[in-house]
């Protein structure tokens, strides 16, 4: 089985071009169903494997009180996995066939108002060593609506301050065109004027956002800065980098841009995703309503 999983994985980075994060992801998944599978039935061939032998497994995940959205994750690593064995002609039928996703109810993203996110961004000093770094961060976080994956890895040759763009490497390894605003626009040119150019070493490569060591910041690194500006800023609110991009698709909704632009920017796959936003908006034109209204 071991073997199968190591041909599988290789098929997702080579021909598929998924993120590391996703193979180690399913990787996971796999391999504890086939350590279940060895230990709990003595099974160790994939051709031994039975849709009641799969729903047994997500039964006992359940039991472990794992969420669901975990269990959905295991269910699609199983259900590809058996996809690709059969496609390739290991097995003779696909166990996994009709296995269906578990339904995951859908929650309104957390988010800052726009107050909010202004008083954050005014209250980073700049005056401080990494202070133009950290506000430039802060400010493309919220303008652009990049995941923290997207942010450490931008790069200068895909940022265009003049156009007021940057090309984003996002999921699935793909690259999309993201709008750089005003404010996050000078805050990059401040910090690659006045702080970057002495961060850089030797070995230093083209990420437009430093260490001070002039490496690559890590994502955990980013979290931990952006923690400390929001206790700076008096924010009593967990305050996390993906807030700040839902903050930002939030911001767009309210404001009156079109879904699928906010879908495009935001590196959606699927228009089902983005939708998440529009109960966040539904639920501030309730409040606004049941504030103003005479009859709220």
């Amino acid at each position: 089985m071991q073997a199968q999983i190591e041909e599988f994985i290789l098929h997702l980075a080579t021909e598929r071009g998924l993120s590391d994060n996703y193979q180690l992801s399913t990787r996971r998944s796999l391999e504890e169903f086939t350590a279940w599978l060895e230990k709990a039935k003595e099974i160790t061939e994939p051709g031994q494997v039975t849709l009641p032998l799969i729903t047994e497994y997500l039964a006992y995940c359940k039991r472990r009180r794992l969420a669901a959205a975990s269990i959905k994750l295991v269910v699609v690593a199983i259900k590809i996995f058996f996809r690709f064995l059969h496609g390739r002609g290991r097995i003779p039928t696909d166990p996994a066939d009709v296995l269906r996703l578990p339904r995951l109810e859908k929650y309104a993203p957390e988010t800052l108002n726009e107050l909010q996110v202004q008083d954050f961004l005014s209250k980073i000093p700049t005056n401080v060593p990494r202070g133009p770094r950290d506000a430039a961060m802060m400010e493309l976080l919220y303008a652009s609506g990049l995941r923290i994956s997207e942010l450490v890895s931008a790069r200068l040759e895909n940022l265009d301050l003049d156009n007021g763009t940057i090309r984003v490497h996002g999921k699935g390894d793909k690259y999309r065109i993201v709008p750089v605003g005003g404010k996050a626009r000078e805050a990059i040119r401040a910090y690659l004027e006045q702080e970057r150019p002495a961060l850089v070493q030797p070995k230093t490569g083209s990420e437009i956002f430093l260490s001070r060591h002039g490496k690559k910041l890590t994502t955990v690194r980013v979290w931990q800065i952006l923690k400390q500006l929001a206790k700076h800023a008096g924010i009593g609110k967990n305050l996390y980098p993906h807030l700040m991009r839902h903050s930002f698709a939030t911001h767009l909704l309210s404001n009156g841009a079109d879904l699928r632009i906010i879908q495009e920017m935001l590196g959606h796959a699927d228009i089902s995703t983005t939708q998440i936003y529009t109960h966040v908006d539904q639920k501030r034109l309730k409040s606004i309503h049941h504030k103003f209204h005479p009859r709220g």
